[in-house]
């Protein structure tokens, strides 16, 4: 049986290249400590959730309108076993537009419900995706919570 990654979709009337926009200014949806860039292909990021733990993510795939995917070269998780339980993941992020409504499928490749931080990531996307990204397609402002990924 092949394992299910973690997936999210929203819909928002929204051109697709304009989601692109929005979800490459990780800080205004994620409401994390962001340096880098994640605005083109091969660009680098690091995202820090507080004290030592840190995610570094390449831009591995950009296609204007359709898709973009990071991948995790690195990071530290302090509050797991598997300290590196993110690394060499992907959040990809897919859209198709239609009629004005962009459609966003997200997908954590690699977040599977066998590993051991399912249970905090999953809600933790499900809220960055569902409530703070579809708020900043919507309004232009994010809906930030303290983070539990």
């Amino acid at each position: 049986m092949e394992k299910q990654n973690f997936n999210s979709s929203i819909s928002a009337k929204i051109s697709a290249d304009e989601a692109i926009k929005r979800i490459s200014n990780v800080p205004a949806w994620w409401g994390i400590t962001f340096s880098g860039s994640s605005e083109k292909q091969n660009d680098t990021f690091i995202v820090k959730m507080g004290g030592d733990s840190f995610f570094d993510f390449t831009v591995a795939e950009l296609i204007p309108g359709k898709r973009i995917a990071w991948l995790v070269t690195d990071c530290h998780m302090p509050w797991y076993s598997d300290k590196k339980e993110w690394a060499n993941t992907k959040l990809i992020f897919d859209l198709a537009e239609k009629n004005g409504v962009t459609t966003l499928t997200f997908t954590h490749e690699g977040l599977t419900p066998d590993v051991e931080c399912y249970k905090d990531c999953e809600p933790g996307w499900t809220h960055w995706i569902k409530t703070s990204l579809f708020s900043y397609f919507t309004t232009g402002k994010g809906v930030f919570r303290e983070p539990t990924i």
